[in-house]
């Protein structure tokens, strides 16, 4: 038997700014959206030709940011070129942290925080 990811969920307050963010911060493209209206929106988000999904769920009526919690810790993505990845994102203006490296090795990763809250790991891809 064999299970594969599919997606990850996260809960968002502003969905176009969320939307917009993954947008431009990552090149990732809408592939779906299903409104329920009255009740919630969901729009799937993938890196182009990639399987898996980013889902973002909005909720009608939420007033109050979501709360990240303790458990939670970020999403990964990987790039080629992390150094210009890291440029571009400080020049966005995102809220981005400096490129770090385990103990006694060269930096290959850096985060940056989207409009709720949540961490999205960047990975200097093998």
């Amino acid at each position: 038997m064999r299970f594969e990811m599919i997606h990850v969920c996260l809960r968002v307050l502003d969905l176009d700014a969320s939307e917009r963010f993954y947008r431009e911060a990552f090149g990732f493209q809408v592939t779906r959206r299903k409104e329920f209206p009255g009740d919630f929106t969901l729009c799937y988000l993938a890196a182009p030709g990639a399987p898996f999904e980013l889902e973002l769920t909005w909720n009608v009526g939420r007033t109050e940011p979501y709360e990240p919690g303790t458990g939670f810790s970020h999403v990964a993505v990987s790039v080629a070129d992390l150094e210009a990845a890291h440029h571009r994102h400080i020049e966005q203006g995102l809220k981005t942290g400096p490129l770090k490296g385990l103990p006694g090795s060269p930096p290959r990763f850096y985060f940056v925080t989207d409009p709720d809250g949540y961490m999205v790991e960047v990975v200097r891809a093998n």
